[in-house]
């Protein structure tokens, strides 16, 4: 039998009844009809993103850090954008990883805030029930091959305990003293870990420092990074603040011997 050219493709008959044409694709039964190849398409890399959140527990609180640079690529295209969030009065919220799945789910998160309140039953979110949550969320849409590309750090104070914990795209969970994300993870989680381990008891200007010092590493070792950044502190006697953006400052010149 002769083989056909790829002009003669068109005209050939389905290699079965109703199958597809030699070198055309197969439309399977039930996908869409809109679609050429069957199934859904689905983003397979974040667009625009933040990179490393840093967390820390001190003696009466949390303390969570991110620049606000959004990286399109390798373009720092978008130097003002917040990746850190005051919940409610017991939680702050870090984010790192694609900008756009970020905003999705801040707002389903303050959407759970404000039906919360509708309800006035006198109950609030807690840290651990948002760590859940998102733990969930995010496993659900890593398993429908749809994963939410971030990462996440979630700071709070329950039943006047500290709690710090961290979900990612995966939904791989946990809680820690001390959590970095993105390249924070292998830069910053020495330094913050070591002071922690000799100082438990640190006080809030303590953690403010160390966490200056961690941003400004991040800034000269990380090429996604920015000299601006933002604060998240919660504490058990003050509430929830956000500071920033704070300016790092940074030193460029030629280095002595």
């Amino acid at each position: 039998m002769a083989l056909l050219n790829k002009s003669d493709w068109h005209n050939s008959a389905p290699l079965w009844q109703n199958g597809p044409v030699p070198g055309a694709f197969y439309n399977f039964p039930g996908s869409s009809a809109q679609s050429n190849v069957g199934g859904f398409q689905r983003s397979q890399a974040p667009m625009t993103t933040g990179t490393s959140v840093v967390g820390i527990q001190f003696k009466d609180g949390v303390l969570i850090a991110a620049d606000v640079l959004g990286s399109y690529g390798s373009l720092a295209r978008f130097r003002n954008l917040e990746r850190v969030m005051k919940v409610n009065d017991n939680i702050i919220l870090g984010a790192g990883g694609d900008y756009a799945d970020y905003q999705c789910l801040k707002s389903n998160i303050e959407r759970k805030i404000l039906e919360e309140q509708c309800l006035d039953d006198g109950l609030v979110l807690k840290p651990k029930a948002l760590h859940c949550w998102l733990t969930r969320v995010l496993y659900n849409r890593r398993s429908s091959f749809d994963p939410f590309w971030n990462n996440f750090i979630i700071g709070g104070i329950e039943d006047d305990k500290l709690f710090l914990g961290t979900v990612d795209k995966l939904g791989t969970a946990y809680s820690d003293p001390v959590i970095a994300s993105g390249y924070g993870a292998y830069m910053a989680t020495p330094i913050l870990r070591k002071a922690y381990t000799e100082n438990k008891e640190m006080s809030k200007e303590q953690a403010i420092d160390l966490v200056y010092k961690v941003m400004q590493v991040l800034y000269y070792r990380d090429a996604r990074s920015f000299p601006k950044y933002q604060l998240g502190i919660i504490t058990k006697d003050g509430g929830v603040e956000i500071q920033g953006p704070l300016t790092l400052d940074g030193y460029w010149g030629p280095a002595v011997m």
